[in-house]
């Protein structure tokens, strides 16, 4: 499904009839180097949909989901998040933001990491601690209220990670790359933890990633990006079956989709991904 100026292209079918919850038109970034990191790009996103995005090194993915969180301007296009802009959906806490690495404070404990942004929005004190104490059961780590970040195993730090972007309660989760530095067994375990959290939430997430078997195994779509300067290739549709499970990944429908993405890659001449 190539790329089109219809504004719904991008939508699938039972979402057509309702307003998106993210809505990308004709956006482009160019830094003041005169980089172009995105051209052009269309999206639009239906609550509760798990989208992941996915191409080589330097297509655009991070900088898209930037622009969407609005730590950078796009040059030129319009961004919507609920009928808002950028700005306006960061100012309403309408997402959260989980990085690469878990960006913990190492001086505070588990349950304080995850009440600061609460702190900050002065949520009451008594609200802070329930909310953070609940997403930290959410992510199996109500044990751990008391460790520092670092008593805690990579992948512990990015599930409080996960617990703090989700304590205020926001519509959509923004992920960038917050697997890649873990082994593969954690990353498939994290992956089927992920999955749980987003069916139990209802969350639109937004996920980067490089690795083709993870795109396939947690999305509902894949947008397949170009390298620089960064296009949406494609949009690729996942019909597997929910919940997906560790079987999953050994459907011959796993495979096909897998094989569509790599050849969508390859046709916008970006190989580095994993295999």
């Amino acid at each position: 499904m190539m790329q089109s100026n219809t504004p719904n292209t991008h939508l699938p079918s039972s979402s057509l009839e309702a307003r998106p919850i993210v809505s990308v038109r004709q956006v482009s970034m160019v830094f003041q180097t005169g980089t172009v990191a995105l051209k052009d790009a269309n999206l639009e996103i239906a609550q509760g949909e798990f989208i992941s995005l996915i191409g080589p090194s330097g297509c655009g993915k991070t900088t898209l989901l930037r622009l969407l969180a609005d730590l950078i301007k796009p040059t030129s296009g319009t961004i919507l998040i609920s009928g808002k802009n950028p700005e306006e959906a960061r100012k309403s806490r309408a997402y959260g933001y989980v990085f690469q690495a878990p960006t913990l404070m190492e001086w505070r404990t588990v349950l304080s990491n995850v009440m600061l942004p609460l702190e900050v929005m002065n949520f009451p004190a008594g609200e802070r601690k329930a909310r953070a104490e609940k997403m930290l059961a959410l992510v199996g780590l109500e044990k751990f209220t008391r460790h520092y970040p670092w008593q805690l195993s990579g992948g512990m730090q990015q599930r409080v990670s996960i617990a703090r972007a989700l304590a205020f309660d926001p519509q959509l989760l923004f992920m960038d790359e917050p697997f890649g530095a873990l082994d593969e067994i954690t990353r498939e375990n994290l992956n089927l933890e992920l999955l749980r959290l987003w069916r139990e939430t209802g969350k639109t997430i937004i996920f980067v990633t490089h690795s083709i078997p993870e795109a396939v195994f947690l999305s509902t779509r894949i947008v397949v990006m170009t390298p620089r300067p960064g296009k949406i290739e494609t949009v690729i549709p996942v019909n597997l079956p929910q919940p997906r499970t560790f079987e999953t990944r050994e459907l011959p429908e796993f495979f096909q989709i897998a094989t569509e993405v790599r050849e969508a890659l390859r046709k916008g001449h970006g190989y580095e991904v994993t295999e």
